[in-house]
């Protein structure tokens, strides 16, 4: 029989493993090729023991002969429930070395919200938004990998790693192709349960073909078995020697070991044995090797699989209850039993604690063989140990979370504390599994509706209809009062919304009003009780809303949030139906102080939320005034950008400075606005109103450039298609959707959208033709088929305009008129459109007039000069159509 020997590099776990070891070289000599090459991932699957750390271990030795920086960090099955575990194993020493300011000059922007999930900084005061975490933690390595290039980072057993740090690392492996990095990972298959299993499906999909690790072959144990044993081991000791393992290499080289400790004879006769030495290396066999160690020795053990990382043996004393010399002399009879064992050099592991394991298969063996009452009593001494050592609440929640309920005010304390400090690192389940646990102590009546709060409040962004429950329950107890249950109940409303049930998160908020006397609180309710309807886009309102909302706004004077929030309501109500735009803005100039937003109603303020103050910047950028807009949206990506916002809130602002772009006629600065925004929203999910506001502005703002083509793919794309959303997204997404439809030459299916259009905004009694502008392209579009009812749409579209009032909306409206005359009359109506747009601050409108008028005056003056203008604005197909008039010969009238 031939022998299959390894490479003299390597261990005996790595026996047949050539081809793993030449696909790590080759991605070690890319990564130092070159300081510019592209970013590597290998992932590496396979069950227990197959030699995935081995593996590891082999990597290190590769890359450090090659000069690579090499970072390590491993996943632990009772650590699962400690964020950011692994990625602070990883990151945090690299840190640590750093003086604090070095590292935050590394950091840079992120060091404030990467900086507390690493450990390295104190938390904020408020909830840190989970994505941005994310896009620090990436942030960081990118900066990290640029200074100590080469850089490798080596994750073992991933699919025991916290969520959060697998959040991180299937966002990075995403967008590794633009790092400097190797990251080579290994998992065993099938055992990362929910939101932990996708996200490990996600670097799988991003590393490509992942390697799956297989078992020894018979050749391949008998080779090991000859290496370990000697040369005159015979063929049949061998055979049994995979037959017992089924390949394993761990219990391969386990059951070798065993063989060499009773030094028995490595011949047929013999074979007989090994299955029973076998069993005594792993499971209750190894129990009961454990056992006969004597049981201070158990004890120890124990205490170290509750511990499970930072195994000192003066800790572990603490918890075993033993004398320090007691619990040496049972760490060296741990290590001589090959249970324990001093952490590798190889790995960079050795700051972690005095001990670990063997193998993670004997760590489980051990913490599971613990009697449960015992363990839950050792876990509840481990959590007081931490806290009396300073690591804080959330340190201890871990073990605090396998604490039998006792009806312990104390531990609820403790676990609200914890949940506080990791809402403010951006780790939501983290405290929602504190707060969960919390409720089963349980707590006392008059703290139990603030935990159930506190809960809503961790699951807000996650499970709207679990948040739901938790607010109804709370709400339905005795001990939320005063502005803390108004802020419970606007929770709620806001839940309700975000779970497509706004006709109950209406009645919600007017019932909760109905029983408060008239003052601040129910102000509040009342407003957002308007601020709901208004943004419903869904059935008719009840016709006397607006005269209620306007009856109510005419008694604030700005003197409080609840005032303020009233007269926005009611400026972006008038908006929407119409009315002058300089009662709009009068209005929204009442709810600012000295010109700004007033303390508690800024962008990062959880009070009011972010529909309030999009309904106020929208209702200046639709009524001419687009300083005062640009800058409530530009900063509002500032304030999201500061406070590390990476979900919908940023998605939003991204989409809302692109609007401002838009309005402003720069397309083409508003077209990467709005395609970060698209990306920011794939991210937190399809179908919501903000998904909504990227799209409908993407698609309108393409069109506009000309690219129509594209606004039909991006269209098709993103589903931007009936049905709509349930709130309201500006402009109309009809009205453009229709535009669309008629620029790809869908005629007739663009003239049913439109006048779908019109019956929606009619039944909502919107009559902005700004804002809903369905009427002048339905005109244009039945000019030819039914000219009279074109001039209809023409001349009610320039009533409404001239109601409004301002120079952009009588300007399209004349543009629209002039398209729908010829002669004279067309050049007269053309000319005054473009007098009114150029005082309008809406250069893409200017342009297309000046253009517009130019081909009806045949003026080469004013084709030039509108050209000029839509080269300025990236309107390409004002553009084309500017320079093919000029080219047709087109001379002065």
């Amino acid at each position: 029989m031939t022998e299959v020997r390894p490479t003299a590099a390597s261990s005996a776990s790595l026996w047949e493993r050539d081809e793993e070891v030449a696909a790590v070289t080759r991605a070690v000599d890319a990564l130092c090729a070159d300081r510019s090459s592209s970013g590597g991932l290998l992932v590496f699957r396979g069950d227990a023991g197959l030699g995935k750390t081995a593996l590891l271990a082999e990597t290190r030795r590769i890359a450090e002969a090659r000069g690579c920086t090499v970072w390590s960090a491993r996943g632990g099955e009772t650590l699962r429930s400690v964020p950011f575990n692994v990625v602070r194993q990883l990151l945090q020493p690299a840190l640590m070395s750093m003086l604090p300011e070095e590292a935050r000059e590394y950091l840079g922007d992120w060091y404030d919200i990467a900086g507390p999930a690493l450990g390295i900084a104190d938390p904020g005061d408020r909830q840190a938004d989970p994505q941005g975490v994310c896009d620090g933690l990436v942030a960081a390595v990118r900066r990290l990998a640029r200074r100590d290039w080469p850089l490798v980072l080596l994750i073992d057993d991933a699919h025991w790693a916290d969520q959060e740090t697998l959040h991180w690392l299937a966002s990075f492996a995403e967008r590794i192709d633009g790092t400097s990095v190797l990251v080579v990972v290994t998992r065993r298959p099938d055992e990362a349960p929910g939101a932990s299993a996708r996200h490990l499906d996600r670097v799988a999909a991003a590393a490509g073909p992942v390697t799956t690790l297989s078992a020894l072959t018979p050749d391949a144990t008998a080779g090991l078995t000859r290496a370990t044993l000697g040369t005159h081991a015979d063929a049949a000791f061998c055979r049994e020697v995979w037959a017992v393992t089924a390949g394993n290499p761990y219990e391969t080289v386990e059951l070798l070991a065993k063989v060499q400790d009773s030094e028995l004879e490595p011949v047929e006769t013999r074979a007989g044995e090994l299955r029973e030495l076998n069993r005594s290396a792993r499971g209750g066999g190894l129990v009961a090797r454990l056992e006969e160690l004597g049981i201070d020795a158990t004890r120890f053990a124990w205490a170290a699989a509750i511990l499970g990382t930072g195994i000192s043996v003066d800790l572990v004393a603490k918890l075993a209850t033993l004398k320090p010399e007691d619990a040496r002399r049972c760490a060296e009879l741990l290590r001589t039993a090959r249970i324990l064992t001093a952490p590798d050099p190889t790995t960079g592991r050795t700051g972690e604690g005095d001990l670990e394991f063997v193998h993670p298969l004997i760590a489980t063996a051990v913490y599971n063989s613990i009697p449960d009452a015992l363990c839950t009593a050792m876990h509840g001494i481990a959590a007081r140990i931490v806290t009396d050592e300073g690591h804080g609440a959330a340190a201890a929640a871990r073990h605090l979370l396998e604490v039998h309920p006792d009806d312990d005010e104390e531990l609820v304390g403790q676990l609200r504390e914890a949940a506080r400090e990791h809402l403010a690192v951006g780790a939501p389940d983290a405290a929602r599994r504190c707060l969960e646990r919390a409720l089963k102590e349980p707590p006392r009546p008059e703290t139990h509706p603030h935990v159930l709060y506190e809960l809503a409040e961790a699951t807000f962004l996650t499970a709207p209809a679990r948040t739901i429950s938790q607010l109804r329950a709370a709400l339905g107890m005795p001990g939320l009062d005063g502005d803390k249950r108004v802020d419970a109940v606007f929770r709620l409303s806001q839940a309700l919304l975000h779970n497509d049930q706004l006709e109950e998160a209406v009645r919600t908020v007017e019932a909760e009003a109905a029983r408060l006397r008239p003052g601040p609180a129910r102000m509040r309710l009342q407003a957002v009780h308007f601020m709901w309807e208004g943004i419903h886009a869904g059935e008719a309102t009840s016709p006397d809303r607006s005269r209620r909302l306007a009856d109510l706004a005419s008694t604030c004077t700005g003197r409080d949030n609840s005032e303020r929030a009233l007269l926005i309501l009611r400026g972006f109500d008038a908006l929407m139906h119409g009315e002058n735009a300089e009662v709009v803005a009068e209005l929204c100039d009442r709810a600012l102080v000295n010109g700004r937003l007033a303390p508690g109603l800024g962008w990062t303020d959880t009070e009011w939320g972010i529909e309030l103050l999009l309904m106020l910047a929208n209702a200046y950028a639709f009524t001419d005034r687009l300083d005062r807009a640009e800058a409530l949206y530009n900063e509002a990506l500032r304030a999201y950008e500061t406070a590390g916002w990476s979900g919908g809130h940023l998605a939003l602002a991204h989409a809302y400075v692109g609007l401002g772009h838009r309005r402003r006629g720069r397309l083409k600065e508003a077209e990467a606005s709005l395609r970060e925004s698209l990306r920011l929203a794939e991210r937190v999910g399809r179908g919501l109103p903000l998904y909504w506001s990227a799209t409908c502005n993407l698609v309108d703002t393409l069109l506009a450039r000309g690219h129509v083509q594209e606004a039909w793919d991006v269209a098709e794309h993103h589903g931007f298609a009936p049905p709509y959303p349930s709130t309201i997204v500006l402009p109309d997404p009809r009205s453009v959707r229709g535009r669309l439809l008629l620029a790809v030459g869908r005629t007739k299916d663009g003239v049913n959208e439109l006048e779908a259009a019109e019956k929606a905004a009619a039944a909502r009694g919107h009559h902005n033709p700004v804002l809903v502008p369905w009427a002048a392209d339905l005109a244009r579009a039945l000019a030819t088929e039914d000219p009279a009812r074109a001039a209809r749409l023409a001349v009610d579209v320039r009533r409404q305009a001239e109601r409004f009032g301002t120079d952009t909306a009588i300007g399209e409206a004349l543009r629209c008129a002039a398209a729908l005359e010829t002669g004279q009359r067309a050049v007269r109506l053309a000319g005054q459109a473009v007098t009114y747009l150029e005082a309008s601050p809406c250069q893409y409108e200017h342009a297309a007039a000046r253009i517009e008028y130019g081909i009806a005056a045949r003026s080469v003056t004013a084709l030039r000069r509108g050209l000029d203008l839509a080269v300025s604005c990236g309107a390409d197909g004002l553009v084309a159509r500017a320079r093919a008039e000029l080219e047709s010969g087109a001379g002065p009238r």
